[in-house]
């Protein structure tokens, strides 16, 4: 089967235990990625019921970054529920429930027991704070790590048509107070605060220091854009493609409305 992108990160992190960055990393991918809940029964409604385990280490459910994988562990086709792993997380902490992914079915197998998802829903949930803030000028970015960059990039790859660009740039306040910003550019209605909690993320799972990276939202025709475009890093986000047919909204994918884990 094809290596994940889970697969990679737990390889890197396993590889260096002493690395906290890449431990971050996988958790970062972890609560980003698709999971699948193996549950007891199908879907009714909103509500799912999970099939519980318990290893030795307290109670746990589990999930797959595959459905194969998930059909490989059980040895047939049986009920799942494809949730974020920032939903589950959220679910489970309010449970006390534990996670086993992958187990016994890739090499990402990896045990994360209540505790370490209550850790896990709780940084997962954090939001910045909003401020207004003036800026006497803008510069190139300057001395961030490759690590944050690096992060801002993924987040930014999965924002499908949350924003149509961002400019990475440095700043300098009233004060003479250097920093950076992130300036999203023609950001969708209501998409500010995920767009807003993403950035944060990719600060917290960097290990850089809160605070190191400002936030903004800007129109295209912002007169800002052409200093954005002069010194700026820029990002572009992918944009979704033409729909022909229906969506159809599965349980949990409306983060606003959760499924119940019953």
């Amino acid at each position: 089967m094809t290596k994940t992108v889970l697969d990679t990160v737990h390889a890197i992190m396993t590889a260096d235990p002493e690395n906290d960055a890449a431990r971050l990393r996988f958790y970062e991918r972890l609560g980003d990625a698709e999971l699948f809940l193996l549950l007891e029964g199908n879907v009714e409604a909103d509500k799912i019921t999970p099939q519980i385990f318990d290893p030795g280490t307290g109670s746990i459910v589990l999930v797959f970054d595959r459905v194969e994988r998930l059909t490989q562990f059980v040895g047939a086709e049986a009920p799942y529920a494809s949730l974020s792993g920032r939903i589950i997380a959220r679910l489970l902490s309010e449970k006390d429930l534990g996670l086993g992914l992958n187990l016994d079915v890739a090499p990402s197998a990896f045990l994360l027991d209540a505790e370490g998802i209550r850790w896990l829903a709780k940084t997962l949930e954090h939001s910045p704070d909003e401020v207004e803030m003036q800026f006497a000028e803008l510069l190139a970015p300057k001395g961030l790590p490759d690590a944050l960059i690096s992060a801002i990039d993924a987040k930014l790859a999965m924002a499908t048509g949350l924003a149509q660009t961002a400019f990475l740039v440095g700043t300098t306040d009233a004060d003479s107070k250097r920093g950076h910003m992130l300036a999203f550019v023609g950001a969708a209605p209501r998409a500010e605060a995920v767009l807003a909690r993403a950035a944060s993320e990719a600060l917290t799972f960097s290990g850089i220091e809160a605070g190191a990276m400002d936030v903004g939202f800007f129109d295209a025709k912002d007169p800002m854009m052409e200093r954005f475009e002069r010194v700026g890093l820029r990002f572009d986000l992918p944009q979704p493609a033409p729909v022909s047919s229906p969506e159809i909204i599965a349980p949990g994918s409306n983060p606003a409305k959760p499924p119940i884990l019953r």
